[in-house]
């Protein structure tokens, strides 16, 4: 079928996605899928993801994972101008990688200097499944937004927990689309957990969905 006028209105918006770790966000989000072996980027990765938004608003996401590129790298600042939006994804077990991403972050920021578009940013701590090996404390990460000025969001590429939100929250926010709670909620992951065995009674789990790791919108 023909596609709406609203998502005619809003054709592609390009999306940069900025890991300082080995992680299957992307992934997760594009496929739906969690690679356990996966690798980190070599070169670029590129891909396109239609994602709905409230009152059936669509909007096709132009993602450009640019992981595994180097600081020095000759095409980077070509890869990140004029980008709508911007994720720097961080480990929230690895402290190397928070304290790497001050200097992805002046390079976007320097890649956009003369660009008409100033990108909307999200820090993103990636990992929150394994919140008991947590070494970047929350108010670390508070902190590097306030500072900077950036959106905040807390994920699992492993079970899913808030990855889709994720991308939802970066195209609202591009578009100047405001998420209620009804659907904030809706946006979380139902987690099942694995089968266990108590004394030769096999009982099937479900766990509560994990409460929104997503910090309040600046």
């Amino acid at each position: 079928c023909c596609e709406s006028e609203q998502t005619q209105k809003y054709g592609q918006k390009k999306l940069i996605f900025i890991a300082e770790e080995l992680t299957s966000l992307a992934t997760r989000f594009a496929q739906e899928s969690f690679g356990k072996q996966y690798k980190q980027t070599i070169g670029l990765d590129f891909f396109l993801k239609r994602i709905s938004l409230p009152g059936n608003q669509n909007v096709t996401l132009q993602v450009w994972d640019i992981g595994g590129q180097t600081l020095g790298g000759k095409m980077l600042d070509k890869y990140a101008y004029g980008a709508h939006g911007v994720l720097l994804v961080y480990d929230i077990t690895n402290y190397q990688s928070f304290e790497n991403l001050e200097d992805w972050f002046s390079m976007v920021k320097k890649a956009n200097e003369e660009s008409d578009i100033q990108p909307i940013m999200f820090l993103v701590g990636n990992k929150i499944d394994l919140e008991h090996m947590r070494t970047v404390k929350a108010d670390k990460h508070q902190r590097f937004c306030q500072e900077n000025g950036l959106l905040s969001q807390f994920v699992s590429a492993k079970t899913g927990d808030s990855v889709y939100l994720c991308f939802q929250r970066v195209a609202a926010e591009i578009l100047g689309i405001k998420l209620n709670k009804a659907e904030i909620e809706q946006s979380q992951r139902v987690v099942k957990a694995d089968i266990v065995n108590y004394s030769q009674d096999t009982v099937a789990r479900t766990v509560n969905p994990p409460r929104s790791s997503m910090c309040v919108m600046q």
